[in-house]
This record gives structure tokens, sequence and C-alpha cells, in this order.
């Protein structure tokens, strides 16, 4: 491989990376972030977890998704 193709490969991680998308706000009631829905647990912990770990952390986030978006206003927040 000569230097100029070094230069213009792209190196890449072989682990799973990060959900986050630099919306970093923990809703108060779930405990969960609003951007990525990873708890603070996960988050700090999440450099020194193995790829399985991520994987399944990864799989859980979808569910996780409708605790946050519960609608709060409206006319269903006023009639009941």
């Amino acid at each position: 491989m000569s230097s100029k193709d070094d230069k213009d490969s792209v190196w890449t991680r072989d682990e799973v990376q990060s959900p986050c998308i630099q919306i970093c706000v923990i809703h108060p009631q779930e405990r969960l972030c609003t951007g990525c829905l990873r708890s603070i647990d996960e988050i700090t912990r999440w450099s020194k977890m193995d790829n399985d770990e991520r994987a399944d952390i990864l799989k859980a986030l979808p569910e996780r998704a409708p605790r946050l978006r519960k609608r709060r206003g409206g006319r269903k927040a006023r009639t009941t």
C-alpha cells in the first residue's frame, strides 16, 4: 500500500459505537438521556463495556422511546 493509500483510507473501530447524538439532557422522572435513551449508568460505563453488552443496550433503546414521548398538553391533559 502506498503512502497515498494510507492517507486516504478511513480508520474504523471493530466495536459497537455509542448511540449519542449530542443532545445530553436527562429526563427527570425516567432518568434517561432524551437524546440517546441510555441511563446515566450506561453512559458512564459505555467505554468499559464489551460489544455484547453494548449491543444488548442498543436493542433495548427503541422500547424506551415511548417513555419519553408522552404528550403533556392538549385537550386530553385538560380533561383527565
